[in-house]
Protein backbone atom coordinates (compact mmCIF):
# COMPACT_ATOMS: atom_id res chain seq x y z
CA UNK A 1 0.00 0.00 0.00
CA UNK A 2 1.43 3.56 -1.45
CA UNK A 3 2.07 5.80 1.65
CA UNK A 4 0.20 9.28 1.23
CA UNK A 5 2.31 12.60 0.89
CA UNK A 6 1.93 13.34 4.64
CA UNK A 7 3.34 10.05 5.74
CA UNK A 8 6.13 10.58 3.63
CA UNK A 9 6.64 14.26 4.94
CA UNK A 10 6.78 13.17 8.25
CA UNK A 11 9.39 10.52 7.57
CA UNK A 12 11.10 13.29 6.17
CA UNK A 13 11.15 15.47 9.14
CA UNK A 14 11.77 12.65 11.48
CA UNK A 15 15.36 11.95 9.65
CA UNK A 16 16.25 15.44 9.56
CA UNK A 17 15.60 16.21 13.07
CA UNK A 18 17.89 13.00 13.98
CA UNK A 19 20.76 14.08 11.46
CA UNK A 20 20.87 18.05 13.62
CA UNK A 21 20.96 16.31 17.11
CA UNK A 22 23.74 13.89 16.16
CA UNK A 23 26.76 16.44 17.60
CA UNK A 24 28.70 16.31 14.65
CA UNK A 25 26.76 17.80 12.24
CA UNK A 26 25.07 20.03 15.06
CA UNK A 27 24.49 23.79 13.74
CA UNK A 28 24.36 26.92 15.92
CA UNK A 29 20.64 28.75 16.72
CA UNK A 30 21.52 31.48 14.00
CA UNK A 31 22.54 28.93 11.29
CA UNK A 32 19.03 27.07 11.90
CA UNK A 33 16.91 29.72 11.68
CA UNK A 34 18.48 30.76 8.30
CA UNK A 35 17.80 26.70 6.46
CA UNK A 36 14.16 27.09 8.88
CA UNK A 37 13.77 30.43 6.48
CA UNK A 38 15.01 28.69 2.84
CA UNK A 39 12.85 25.76 3.34
CA UNK A 40 9.78 27.78 3.72
CA UNK A 41 10.59 30.25 1.08
CA UNK A 42 11.19 27.17 -1.11
CA UNK A 43 7.89 25.85 -0.46
CA UNK A 44 6.32 28.93 -1.32
CA UNK A 45 4.93 30.17 2.05
CA UNK A 46 6.00 33.80 1.90
CA UNK A 47 3.82 36.41 3.96
CA UNK A 48 4.06 40.06 5.35
CA UNK A 49 5.81 40.90 1.50
CA UNK A 50 8.84 38.76 2.00
CA UNK A 51 9.74 38.18 -1.53
CA UNK A 52 13.13 38.46 -3.67
CA UNK A 53 13.50 41.34 -0.35
CA UNK A 54 13.27 39.72 2.95
CA UNK A 55 15.16 40.48 6.45
CA UNK A 56 17.05 38.64 7.69
CA UNK A 57 16.34 35.91 10.90
CA UNK A 58 17.49 36.87 14.01
CA UNK A 59 18.52 34.97 17.11
CA UNK A 60 15.48 36.65 18.85
CA UNK A 61 13.59 35.83 16.22
CA UNK A 62 14.89 33.11 14.66
CA UNK A 63 11.86 32.30 12.22
CA UNK A 64 11.52 35.77 11.22
CA UNK A 65 7.66 36.01 12.73
CA UNK A 66 8.07 39.64 12.95
CA UNK A 67 9.37 40.24 9.66
CA UNK A 68 12.00 42.60 11.24
CA UNK A 69 9.39 44.60 13.18
CA UNK A 70 10.22 45.40 16.62
CA UNK A 71 7.47 43.97 19.53
CA UNK A 72 4.90 46.74 21.07
CA UNK A 73 6.66 47.00 24.12
CA UNK A 74 10.21 47.91 22.60
CA UNK A 75 8.80 50.99 20.94
CA UNK A 76 7.13 52.23 24.21
CA UNK A 77 9.28 55.09 26.05
CA UNK A 78 10.61 54.42 30.04
CA UNK A 79 9.41 56.86 32.47
CA UNK A 80 11.28 57.45 35.89
CA UNK A 81 8.05 58.14 38.02
CA UNK A 82 3.95 57.72 37.53
CA UNK A 83 3.44 61.27 37.56
CA UNK A 84 5.99 61.15 34.25
CA UNK A 85 3.85 58.48 32.49
CA UNK A 86 0.58 60.10 33.67
CA UNK A 87 1.93 63.71 32.07
CA UNK A 88 3.08 61.83 28.74
CA UNK A 89 -0.31 60.03 29.01
CA UNK A 90 -2.46 62.78 29.05
CA UNK A 91 -0.70 64.82 26.10
CA UNK A 92 0.01 62.03 23.91
CA UNK A 93 -3.06 60.11 24.18
CA UNK A 94 -4.16 58.88 20.23
CA UNK A 95 -7.12 57.88 21.36
CA UNK A 96 -8.41 61.32 22.77
CA UNK A 97 -10.49 63.63 21.16
CA UNK A 98 -9.01 65.99 18.56
CA UNK A 99 -9.16 69.65 19.74
CA UNK A 100 -9.85 72.64 17.86
CA UNK A 101 -6.47 73.32 16.71
CA UNK A 102 -5.40 69.88 15.81
CA UNK A 103 -8.60 70.18 13.28
CA UNK A 104 -7.71 73.11 12.02
CA UNK A 105 -4.30 72.34 10.77
CA UNK A 106 -3.29 71.35 7.55
CA UNK A 107 -1.94 67.83 7.11
CA UNK A 108 1.39 68.45 5.74
CA UNK A 109 2.04 70.77 8.41
CA UNK A 110 1.17 68.77 10.96
CA UNK A 111 3.15 65.97 9.58
CA UNK A 112 6.03 67.89 8.95
CA UNK A 113 5.57 69.45 12.68
CA UNK A 114 5.82 65.95 14.42
CA UNK A 115 8.60 64.69 11.93
CA UNK A 116 10.21 67.53 13.46
CA UNK A 117 9.22 66.86 17.13
CA UNK A 118 9.83 63.53 16.77
CA UNK A 119 13.30 64.14 16.19
CA UNK A 120 13.85 66.03 18.74
CA UNK A 121 12.10 63.73 21.41
CA UNK A 122 14.18 60.76 19.99
CA UNK A 123 17.46 63.19 20.25
CA UNK A 124 16.09 63.83 23.77
CA UNK A 125 15.10 60.68 25.41
CA UNK A 126 18.24 59.21 26.63
CA UNK A 127 19.40 62.42 28.23
CA UNK A 128 15.58 62.99 30.22
CA UNK A 129 15.79 63.59 33.88
CA UNK A 130 20.00 64.07 33.82
CA UNK A 131 22.58 66.57 31.85
CA UNK A 132 25.82 65.29 31.32
CA UNK A 133 28.15 68.80 31.45
CA UNK A 134 31.24 67.51 30.14
CA UNK A 135 29.59 66.74 26.96
CA UNK A 136 27.10 68.20 24.52
CA UNK A 137 23.60 66.25 23.68
CA UNK A 138 22.90 64.34 20.70
CA UNK A 139 20.34 67.00 19.86
CA UNK A 140 22.80 69.55 19.70
CA UNK A 141 25.10 67.68 17.58
CA UNK A 142 22.44 66.98 15.11
CA UNK A 143 21.51 71.10 14.95
CA UNK A 144 25.43 71.42 14.70
CA UNK A 145 25.15 68.92 11.74
CA UNK A 146 22.29 70.33 9.77
CA UNK A 147 23.90 73.61 9.55
CA UNK A 148 26.99 72.07 8.63
CA UNK A 149 25.74 70.59 5.96
CA UNK A 150 23.65 73.92 4.86
CA UNK A 151 27.15 75.85 4.71
CA UNK A 152 28.88 73.00 2.84
CA UNK A 153 29.76 74.92 -0.73
CA UNK A 154 31.06 77.77 1.22
CA UNK A 155 32.51 76.41 4.31
CA UNK A 156 33.61 73.24 2.21
CA UNK A 157 32.25 71.05 4.59
CA UNK A 158 31.21 73.24 7.47
CA UNK A 159 34.19 71.42 9.28
CA UNK A 160 35.24 74.65 11.26
CA UNK A 161 31.85 74.56 12.90
CA UNK A 162 33.01 71.42 15.28
CA UNK A 163 36.71 73.11 14.82
CA UNK A 164 35.07 75.55 17.62
CA UNK A 165 34.15 72.68 19.94
CA UNK A 166 36.22 73.36 23.17
CA UNK A 167 34.65 77.31 22.79
CA UNK A 168 31.27 75.90 22.01
CA UNK A 169 31.03 73.20 24.62
CA UNK A 170 31.84 76.14 27.50
CA UNK A 171 29.11 78.18 25.94
CA UNK A 172 26.77 75.51 26.05
CA UNK A 173 28.04 74.66 29.72
CA UNK A 174 27.16 77.92 30.58
CA UNK A 175 23.67 78.56 28.72
CA UNK A 176 22.55 74.78 29.50
CA UNK A 177 23.25 74.52 33.30
CA UNK A 178 20.33 74.85 35.86
CA UNK A 179 21.38 78.10 37.20
CA UNK A 180 22.59 79.51 33.38
CA UNK A 181 25.56 82.30 33.75
CA UNK A 182 25.25 85.39 31.24
CA UNK A 183 28.11 85.02 28.35
CA UNK A 184 30.89 87.59 27.75
CA UNK A 185 32.53 86.74 24.36
CA UNK A 186 35.52 88.78 24.12
CA UNK A 187 37.07 87.26 20.65
CA UNK A 188 36.26 89.80 18.31
CA UNK A 189 33.91 92.73 17.25
CA UNK A 190 31.36 90.34 16.21
CA UNK A 191 30.08 86.79 16.15
CA UNK A 192 31.49 84.36 14.06
CA UNK A 193 29.61 82.10 11.62
CA UNK A 194 31.20 79.14 13.96
CA UNK A 195 29.79 81.15 17.38
CA UNK A 196 26.62 81.96 16.22
CA UNK A 197 26.12 78.19 14.85
CA UNK A 198 26.69 76.89 18.40
CA UNK A 199 25.00 79.46 19.97
CA UNK A 200 21.97 78.68 18.27
CA UNK A 201 22.41 75.26 18.22
CA UNK A 202 22.46 75.83 22.24
CA UNK A 203 19.01 77.49 22.26
CA UNK A 204 17.61 74.56 20.33
CA UNK A 205 18.96 72.07 22.11
CA UNK A 206 17.75 73.79 25.20
CA UNK A 207 14.16 74.20 23.71
CA UNK A 208 13.96 70.19 22.88
CA UNK A 209 15.13 69.67 26.67
CA UNK A 210 12.42 71.86 28.12
CA UNK A 211 9.68 69.94 25.61
CA UNK A 212 10.62 66.55 26.17
CA UNK A 213 10.14 67.36 30.34
CA UNK A 214 6.79 68.70 29.93
CA UNK A 215 8.19 72.62 30.00
CA UNK A 216 6.16 75.38 27.94
CA UNK A 217 8.63 77.08 26.51
CA UNK A 218 8.10 80.74 25.22
CA UNK A 219 7.87 82.29 21.44
CA UNK A 220 10.21 83.87 21.07
CA UNK A 221 12.55 81.63 23.25
CA UNK A 222 16.27 83.72 21.73
CA UNK A 223 15.73 87.37 20.83
CA UNK A 224 19.04 87.94 18.69
CA UNK A 225 20.05 91.62 18.36
CA UNK A 226 22.07 92.91 15.18
CA UNK A 227 23.72 95.99 14.28
CA UNK A 228 22.66 96.01 10.42
CA UNK A 229 20.32 94.39 7.80
CA UNK A 230 23.11 92.80 6.55
CA UNK A 231 24.02 91.09 9.97
CA UNK A 232 21.05 90.12 10.62
CA UNK A 233 20.50 87.99 6.79
CA UNK A 234 24.03 86.46 7.59
CA UNK A 235 22.72 85.06 11.05
CA UNK A 236 19.05 84.01 9.66
CA UNK A 237 20.95 82.28 7.05
CA UNK A 238 22.48 80.05 9.63
CA UNK A 239 19.21 79.04 11.56
CA UNK A 240 17.52 78.26 8.43
CA UNK A 241 18.67 74.52 8.51
CA UNK A 242 17.06 74.15 11.81
CA UNK A 243 13.55 74.67 9.99
CA UNK A 244 13.51 71.13 9.65
CA UNK A 245 13.95 70.37 12.79
CA UNK A 246 10.74 72.32 14.30
CA UNK A 247 12.77 75.55 15.34
CA UNK A 248 11.50 78.52 13.36
CA UNK A 249 12.89 82.18 13.13
CA UNK A 250 12.18 85.54 11.81
CA UNK A 251 14.61 88.83 10.73
CA UNK A 252 13.43 91.77 11.38
CA UNK A 253 15.39 94.95 10.15
CA UNK A 254 14.75 98.39 8.09
CA UNK A 255 14.70 96.71 4.64
CA UNK A 256 11.87 95.45 4.75
CA UNK A 257 8.29 96.62 5.01
CA UNK A 258 6.85 96.96 8.50
CA UNK A 259 3.48 96.14 7.24
CA UNK A 260 5.02 93.16 5.75
CA UNK A 261 6.39 92.02 9.11
CA UNK A 262 3.20 92.51 10.86
CA UNK A 263 1.48 90.50 8.63
CA UNK A 264 4.08 88.06 9.15
CA UNK A 265 4.14 88.03 12.87
CA UNK A 266 0.41 86.90 12.89
CA UNK A 267 1.17 84.01 10.46
CA UNK A 268 3.47 82.14 12.79
CA UNK A 269 5.04 82.19 16.33
CA UNK A 270 9.02 82.18 15.95
CA UNK A 271 11.42 80.28 18.61
CA UNK A 272 14.12 82.53 17.51
CA UNK A 273 13.88 86.41 16.67
CA UNK A 274 16.72 88.26 14.84
CA UNK A 275 16.33 91.81 14.91
CA UNK A 276 17.90 95.32 14.48
CA UNK A 277 17.07 97.56 17.99
CA UNK A 278 15.22 100.19 16.12
CA UNK A 279 13.07 98.14 14.02
CA UNK A 280 11.69 95.98 17.18
CA UNK A 281 11.23 98.57 19.26
CA UNK A 282 8.79 100.00 16.54
CA UNK A 283 6.86 96.52 16.48
CA UNK A 284 6.71 96.19 20.44
CA UNK A 285 5.14 99.77 20.02
CA UNK A 286 2.57 98.92 17.85
CA UNK A 287 1.61 95.31 20.04
CA UNK A 288 3.20 93.33 17.13
CA UNK A 289 5.14 91.15 19.26
CA UNK A 290 5.42 90.22 22.91
CA UNK A 291 8.76 89.98 23.93
CA UNK A 292 8.20 89.85 27.67
CA UNK A 293 8.69 86.44 28.28
CA UNK A 294 12.09 85.88 26.20
CA UNK A 295 14.43 82.90 27.95
CA UNK A 296 17.88 83.96 25.89
CA UNK A 297 19.07 86.91 24.88
CA UNK A 298 22.43 87.99 22.61
CA UNK A 299 24.13 91.41 21.73
CA UNK A 300 26.15 90.62 18.96
CA UNK A 301 28.37 93.58 18.63
CA UNK A 302 27.85 96.07 21.83
CA UNK A 303 30.83 98.07 20.46
CA UNK A 304 28.86 98.31 17.16
CA UNK A 305 25.76 99.39 19.15
CA UNK A 306 27.66 102.05 20.91
CA UNK A 307 29.01 103.73 18.01
CA UNK A 308 25.30 103.67 16.10
CA UNK A 309 24.34 105.69 19.34
CA UNK A 310 21.20 102.85 20.16
CA UNK A 311 22.54 102.10 23.75
CA UNK A 312 19.40 103.58 25.26
CA UNK A 313 17.47 101.34 22.94
CA UNK A 314 19.35 98.48 23.85
CA UNK A 315 18.10 99.13 27.27
CA UNK A 316 15.07 99.89 26.87
CA UNK A 317 14.58 96.27 25.16
CA UNK A 318 15.85 94.81 28.06
CA UNK A 319 13.56 96.77 30.33
CA UNK A 320 10.99 95.23 28.46
CA UNK A 321 11.34 91.57 29.19
CA UNK A 322 9.79 90.81 32.27
CA UNK A 323 11.93 87.47 33.68
CA UNK A 324 15.32 87.44 34.24
CA UNK A 325 17.05 86.23 30.50
CA UNK A 326 20.51 84.43 29.94
CA UNK A 327 22.60 87.42 27.85
CA UNK A 328 25.31 86.47 25.72
CA UNK A 329 27.43 89.43 24.28
CA UNK A 330 30.31 89.88 21.67
CA UNK A 331 32.41 92.62 21.89
CA UNK A 332 36.27 92.60 21.36
CA UNK A 333 38.98 94.34 23.88
CA UNK A 334 37.19 97.62 24.11
CA UNK A 335 37.86 100.50 26.19
CA UNK A 336 36.11 101.34 29.72
CA UNK A 337 32.52 102.89 28.34
CA UNK A 338 32.13 99.21 27.26
CA UNK A 339 32.62 97.33 30.32
CA UNK A 340 30.58 100.31 32.13
CA UNK A 341 27.29 99.31 30.19
CA UNK A 342 28.13 95.42 30.13
CA UNK A 343 28.12 95.57 33.67
CA UNK A 344 25.07 97.17 33.32
CA UNK A 345 23.60 94.63 31.33
CA UNK A 346 24.84 91.76 32.80
CA UNK A 347 23.95 91.30 36.48
CA UNK A 348 24.52 88.29 37.79
CA UNK A 349 27.42 85.92 37.82
CA UNK A 350 29.50 85.78 34.19
CA UNK A 351 31.22 83.75 31.99
CA UNK A 352 34.60 85.33 29.99
CA UNK A 353 34.82 83.30 26.66
CA UNK A 354 37.40 83.74 23.81
CA UNK A 355 37.69 81.45 20.73
CA UNK A 356 41.05 82.86 20.16
CA UNK A 357 44.10 82.21 21.94
CA UNK A 358 45.59 86.02 21.94
CA UNK A 359 46.43 87.52 25.18
CA UNK A 360 44.64 90.92 24.56
CA UNK A 361 41.56 88.71 24.10
CA UNK A 362 41.66 86.57 27.11
CA UNK A 363 42.71 89.44 29.13
CA UNK A 364 39.97 92.25 28.10
CA UNK A 365 38.61 94.21 30.74
CA UNK A 366 41.55 93.30 33.31
CA UNK A 367 43.54 96.42 34.09
CA UNK A 368 47.69 95.68 34.82
CA UNK A 369 49.48 97.57 37.24
CA UNK A 370 53.04 97.57 36.99
CA UNK A 371 54.88 98.87 40.32
CA UNK A 372 58.77 99.94 40.78
CA UNK A 373 60.43 98.69 44.02
CA UNK A 374 64.25 99.70 44.41
CA UNK A 375 65.23 96.18 46.17
CA UNK A 376 64.35 93.03 47.66
CA UNK A 377 63.87 93.70 51.08
CA UNK A 378 61.26 96.60 50.47
CA UNK A 379 59.01 94.68 48.69
CA UNK A 380 56.84 93.50 51.90
CA UNK A 381 56.78 97.53 52.89
CA UNK A 382 55.18 97.77 49.07
CA UNK A 383 53.02 95.27 49.12
CA UNK A 384 51.22 96.52 52.45
CA UNK A 385 51.11 99.82 49.91
CA UNK A 386 49.27 98.70 47.52
CA UNK A 387 47.12 96.32 49.47
CA UNK A 388 46.03 99.52 51.02
CA UNK A 389 45.02 101.36 47.78
CA UNK A 390 43.29 98.26 46.73
CA UNK A 391 41.28 98.83 49.80
CA UNK A 392 41.02 102.15 48.90
CA UNK A 393 39.61 101.61 45.41
CA UNK A 394 37.04 99.00 46.71
CA UNK A 395 35.23 100.71 49.87
CA UNK A 396 32.46 99.52 51.47
CA UNK A 397 33.42 96.41 49.84
CA UNK A 398 35.10 92.93 50.90
CA UNK A 399 37.84 92.17 48.52
CA UNK A 400 39.67 88.91 47.60
CA UNK A 401 43.48 89.30 46.35
CA UNK A 402 45.85 86.17 45.72
CA UNK A 403 49.60 86.88 46.15
CA UNK A 404 52.37 85.23 44.03
CA UNK A 405 55.43 85.11 45.93
CA UNK A 406 58.72 82.92 43.99
CA UNK A 407 59.06 80.14 46.52
CA UNK A 408 57.00 78.67 49.82
CA UNK A 409 60.00 80.27 51.95
CA UNK A 410 58.58 84.02 50.74
CA UNK A 411 55.14 82.61 51.12
CA UNK A 412 55.74 81.81 54.60
CA UNK A 413 57.98 85.22 55.62
CA UNK A 414 55.46 87.36 53.31
CA UNK A 415 52.22 86.03 55.03
CA UNK A 416 54.34 86.34 58.67
CA UNK A 417 54.91 90.19 58.05
CA UNK A 418 51.19 90.89 56.85
CA UNK A 419 49.77 88.87 59.88
CA UNK A 420 51.99 91.68 62.23
CA UNK A 421 49.01 93.91 61.26
CA UNK A 422 45.46 94.31 61.86
CA UNK A 423 44.57 91.05 60.75
CA UNK A 424 42.11 87.72 61.75
CA UNK A 425 43.65 84.48 60.52
CA UNK A 426 41.08 81.84 58.72
CA UNK A 427 41.20 78.51 58.76
CA UNK A 428 44.18 76.86 56.92
CA UNK A 429 46.60 74.38 57.42
CA UNK A 430 49.90 76.79 56.14
CA UNK A 431 48.41 79.80 57.81
CA UNK A 432 48.84 81.25 54.44
CA UNK A 433 45.42 82.39 54.29
CA UNK A 434 43.76 85.74 56.21
CA UNK A 435 41.74 88.56 56.61
CA UNK A 436 42.53 91.64 56.87
CA UNK A 437 40.48 94.36 58.69
CA UNK A 438 40.28 97.67 58.02
CA UNK A 439 38.13 100.85 58.81
CA UNK A 440 37.50 101.12 54.97
CA UNK A 441 36.83 97.14 54.22
CA UNK A 442 37.80 93.94 54.70
CA UNK A 443 40.51 91.87 52.43
CA UNK A 444 40.61 87.95 51.93
CA UNK A 445 44.44 87.13 51.28
CA UNK A 446 45.61 84.36 49.96
CA UNK A 447 49.15 83.65 49.53
CA UNK A 448 50.76 80.91 47.29
CA UNK A 449 54.03 80.47 45.84
CA UNK A 450 54.39 79.79 41.57
CA UNK A 451 54.80 76.21 42.11
CA UNK A 452 51.72 75.55 43.99
CA UNK A 453 48.98 78.33 41.60
CA UNK A 454 48.41 75.53 39.41
CA UNK A 455 46.50 74.03 42.09
CA UNK A 456 44.73 77.03 43.02
CA UNK A 457 41.64 78.29 41.35
CA UNK A 458 42.70 81.76 39.85
CA UNK A 459 39.44 82.79 38.16
CA UNK A 460 37.96 83.24 41.08
CA UNK A 461 40.03 86.27 42.44
CA UNK A 462 39.33 89.59 40.73
CA UNK A 463 42.43 91.12 41.70
CA UNK A 464 46.28 89.32 41.80
CA UNK A 465 49.35 90.83 43.18
CA UNK A 466 52.56 89.35 41.45
CA UNK A 467 55.24 89.90 44.13
CA UNK A 468 57.71 88.25 42.35
CA UNK A 469 57.72 88.62 38.35
CA UNK A 470 58.62 84.74 37.21
CA UNK A 471 61.77 84.85 34.85
CA UNK A 472 59.54 84.31 31.70
CA UNK A 473 56.85 86.28 30.92
CA UNK A 474 54.62 83.07 29.49
CA UNK A 475 54.31 82.12 33.37
CA UNK A 476 52.72 86.00 34.13
CA UNK A 477 50.48 85.74 31.10
CA UNK A 478 48.98 82.21 32.42
CA UNK A 479 47.98 84.76 35.72
CA UNK A 480 46.68 87.44 33.83
CA UNK A 481 44.79 85.20 31.31
CA UNK A 482 42.98 83.28 34.28
CA UNK A 483 42.22 85.75 36.60
CA UNK A 484 38.53 86.84 36.85
CA UNK A 485 37.49 84.93 34.36
CA UNK A 486 33.58 85.25 36.21
CA UNK A 487 33.34 89.05 36.50
CA UNK A 488 33.81 91.91 33.75
CA UNK A 489 36.38 93.82 35.82
CA UNK A 490 39.93 92.23 37.13
CA UNK A 491 43.36 93.84 38.49
CA UNK A 492 46.54 92.27 38.17
CA UNK A 493 49.21 94.21 40.22
CA UNK A 494 53.11 93.10 40.01
CA UNK A 495 56.25 94.45 41.60
CA UNK A 496 59.37 95.32 39.29
CA UNK A 497 62.48 95.11 40.71
CA UNK A 498 66.00 95.81 39.29
CA UNK A 499 66.63 92.08 39.17
CA UNK A 500 63.92 91.41 36.73
CA UNK A 501 65.84 93.93 34.12
CA UNK A 502 65.58 90.75 31.65
CA UNK A 503 61.78 90.69 31.43
CA UNK A 504 61.17 94.91 31.05
CA UNK A 505 61.60 94.18 27.41
CA UNK A 506 58.99 91.93 26.78
CA UNK A 507 56.48 92.89 29.31
CA UNK A 508 56.22 96.68 27.97
CA UNK A 509 55.78 94.48 24.63
CA UNK A 510 52.81 92.97 26.46
CA UNK A 511 51.31 95.82 27.96
CA UNK A 512 51.33 97.70 25.06
CA UNK A 513 49.62 94.66 22.86
CA UNK A 514 47.24 94.95 25.80
CA UNK A 515 46.17 99.12 25.47
CA UNK A 516 47.56 99.64 28.62
CA UNK A 517 49.67 102.02 30.09
CA UNK A 518 53.29 101.48 29.76
CA UNK A 519 55.43 103.08 33.02
CA UNK A 520 58.61 105.26 32.42
CA UNK A 521 60.98 102.94 34.14
CA UNK A 522 60.02 100.41 31.60
CA UNK A 523 60.33 102.43 28.30
CA UNK A 524 64.00 103.62 29.66
CA UNK A 525 64.33 99.78 30.35
CA UNK A 526 63.29 98.87 27.31
CA UNK A 527 65.32 101.15 25.30
CA UNK A 528 68.48 100.96 27.18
Amino acid sequence: MAKGDDALARKRNRVRRKRLRSSENAVSARVAAIIANKRRRKSGKRRGCEGMCFSLPTPDDPFNERHGKKRKGEEEPIYDTEDAAATVTKDDNPLRKKDGSNKKQPPAKAGAKAKSKAIRERATEAEEGRVDFDRPSKFLVVCLNAIRDAVAPEDRGGSSIHGAGDWGVELWRSCSAPAPSDVLDTSGATATMEQTAWLVSTACDIVARKERLGMVVSCPFLLYLVPSQEKAAQVRSICKPLKSLGIHSVSLHPGASIEHQIAGLKTCEPEFLIATPERLLELVSLKAIDISSVSMMVIDGLKCFMDLNVSDKIFSIRGAISSNPQITIFTGPSDKNVATMAKNLLRGRITKLSINDSVSSRSAFVTQHVHFCTSEDLKTSKVKEILEQILQSHAKKSSKVLLVAATNKNVQQLSSSLKQGNCTVTNDSHGNSFTICSSVGLMDVHVKDRENLAMTDVEEFETVLVVDLPPSVDEYKEILTGVARHTIGGEVHSIFCNTDAPVAKPLAELLANCSQEVPEFLKKLESS
